[in-house]
């Protein structure tokens, strides 16, 4: 199977590159209008997604209340390539008539998922019956329940307007992203596509319960179950990644992406609030952060406060990984350093032996708080983003009260 998407993916970028160098005029390009597009998963499932064509070189993509817009589209002989802001994935296509047939591919992970689009049609999943189950409000889910090493915890937060389903579930380290679906009948079907991340959930539904199935692209599958319970929170998101035994604060040493050691005791760090944000480029959690983080840089830079990202790369070579953290930076405007602290690999293991004073890394993003003597105060991990609504205000409410708090020290 690896040698036949290996294959699949050399024969997509082969044909990427083979551009004529001379001045032939591309024989069609994206026509204007909404499409309904799938990408094919596991279990031959179809994971549906919407995007509207603004013009042959501009689209949005639509994810309940998010909206991705897209300026990356190239032509080449009869096909499109379609790449979404700051992630590696991009969709390389074929014309057939205004539709569109190909594939969404990561390179570095050797992914290569069926793809397929249909002009002119805004239905997102097509609900044959009425619903006849409501899940809207608060769920608590098990993933890989009594798998072991894989089973984790979540909160399911819905709203349901007749068929139409939107929400997210939230785990210890983030969310899985706007989801967006239909109830059908008793059966529920969710979905987002953000160009890191293709998720698929299904399930079946009863008035107290819930039992289903969560695709990731055509990698992954695991069953969950979730039970109503208005009242179920997650731990507490900083209590689960702490200092060990012995330290009170952080050390480390990366490259900039212009290969220039940055370390924590440069003099612009020093009698200054530090935010230390461990993060990847291919992570969408960590760039709603790193959003986050870059408006309110921009804001309170004036202030004693600095903040330093720490990449962890899946990116087989250093400048490839270089590139993308380049990319991230120039897209949404981030004025602080990001490093690479590690490529070829985002596994956390390897990464919490790049910083080996923290009982581990668990999750992409987790933020650093350190005081203006250099102590570690506290850690944060995970991050609720807009999808999970009132969590993400709390956060920034959390966040900036405790930023003054260490500034006024």
């Amino acid at each position: 199977m690896r040698y036949l998407i290996l294959s699949v993916l050399v024969l997509v970028v082969f044909s990427c590159k083979n551009e004529s160098n001379s001045n032939v005029l591309n024989k069609q390009e994206l026509k204007t209008g909404p499409y309904r597009a799938s990408l094919t998963v596991k279990d031959n499932k179809e994971l549906p997604f919407n995007f509207e064509v603004i013009s042959a070189s501009k689209l949005k993509i639509f994810n309940a209340e998010e909206v991705i817009e897209v300026d990356e589209i190239t032509y080449r002989n009869d096909s499109v390539f379609i790449k979404t802001p700051v992630f590696e994935g991009y969709i390389a296509a074929k014309f057939e008539g205004d539709n569109l047939r190909g594939h969404f591919i990561k390179e570095s992970l050797n992914r290569v998922v069926p793809f397929f689009a249909e002009y002119n049609t805004t239905t997102r999943f097509n609900a044959v019956a009425q619903a006849n189950e409501n899940v809207d409000g608060i769920w608590e889910a098990e993933f890989s329940k009594g798998v072991e090493e894989d089973e984790y915890i979540a909160k399911g937060i819905f709203k349901q307007d007749g068929n139409k389903v939107t929400g997210t579930f939230r785990t210890t380290t983030g969310d899985y992203r706007f989801l967006e679906g239909v109830m059908d009948g008793n059966s529920m079907k969710l979905s987002t596509f953000d160009g890191a991340h293709a998720f698929l959930f299904t399930a079946t539904v009863t008035d107290t319960s819930m039992e289903g199935v969560f695709y990731s692209g055509n990698h992954w599958k695991e069953p969950f179950v979730a039970k109503r319970n208005k009242t179920f929170e997650l731990p507490n998101a900083n209590d689960l990644t702490f200092l060990k035994e012995g330290y009170d604060s952080l050390d480390f040493t990366f490259p900039n992406t212009s290969d220039e050691l940055v370390s924590l005791k440069d003099d612009r760090f020093k009698d200054k609030v530090v935010i230390v944000q461990i993060m990847g480029t291919w992570c969408p959690n960590c760039l709603d952060e790193s959003k986050y983080y870059t408006e309110f840089y921009k804001k309170n830079k004036n202030k004693d406060i600095e903040f330093v990202a720490l990449a962890f790369e899946y990116a087989k070579t250093k400048e490839t990984a270089f590139s993308r953290i380049d990319r991230l930076q120039s897209k949404i405007g981030i004025e602080y350093p990001i490093l690479l602290a590690q490529f070829g690999t985002s596994d956390k293991a390897k990464a919490q032996e790049k910083l080996p004073m923290l009982n581990h890394v668990l999750s992409y993003p987790t933020t650093i708080y350190i005081d203006k003597k250099g102590k570690v105060r506290k850690i944060h991990t995970g991050f609720n983003g807009p999808a999970t609504g009132n969590k993400y205000i709390a956060f920034k409410s959390e966040f900036e009260g405790f930023i003054n708090t260490l500034l006024a020290e």
